[in-house]
């Protein structure tokens, strides 16, 4: 048996629209360009009227009985559509959780700086992850990591909410805080104006 090929060296097979030729129903239910029905024709009958008209037939809806066709131009249409992706897409904001690491023996000045990018996170619409780590016996003083998360909740409380109270895991201690609504809803108000 010969060794089998490392990669599949064959073009991808892309799903092709049925426009025009591609089409292979016999009857067909026509709306032309201007959204009005012509009604149910033949597939040559209504690819003379698109020939006609310089324009693309495309199928619609296969399911329908007869299929329903459209009179336009393809190409415009695709265009149009992949501007309005383009545009959900821009306007869409994935949240993403930020992370701000700290020992809790934090000076006040590094502090302040940790204050500043959690609220620049959390002014962008991401969740911060706010972290305490422990190193060697460090791991006694809990409660002081403890106290210093609920200090920066509290710094924090006009731009985030506690999403999930301090908590212990293995050498670390956790908490998460997400943006307030109104802060967000402010923020885009401010944007827009």
């Amino acid at each position: 048996m010969p060794p089998r090929p490392r990669f599949d060296r064959r073009a991808p097979v892309r799903e092709l629209p049925n426009i025009n030729d591609r089409i292979s129903y016999p009857n067909l239910r026509v709306v032309d360009a201007d959204g009005s029905q012509l009604g149910v024709i033949t597939r040559e009958a209504a690819l003379d009227v698109a020939r006609d008209r310089e324009l693309d037939l495309v199928l619609v809806s296969e399911k329908a009985d007869p299929p329903v066709c459209r009179i336009m131009d393809y190409g415009k249409y695709k265009f149009e559509q992949e501007k309005k992706a383009k545009e959900a897409k821009k306007k869409s904001h994935q949240t993403e959780v930020k992370e701000v690491k700290m020992r809790y023996k934090i000076d006040s000045h590094d502090y302040q700086v940790r204050i500043g990018q959690a609220v620049r996170f959390l002014k962008s619409g991401d969740k911060v992850k706010c972290t305490v780590i422990f190193r060697g016996r460090e791991i006694q003083h809990t409660a002081l990591a403890e106290q210093l998360l609920y200090r920066m909740a509290k710094d924090l409380e006009e731009n985030a909410e506690i999403q999930q109270p301090p908590k212990r895991e293995g050498r670390n201690m956790i908490m998460f805080l997400s943006p307030r609504k109104q802060a967000a809803g402010k923020t885009a108000a401010a944007a827009a104006g």
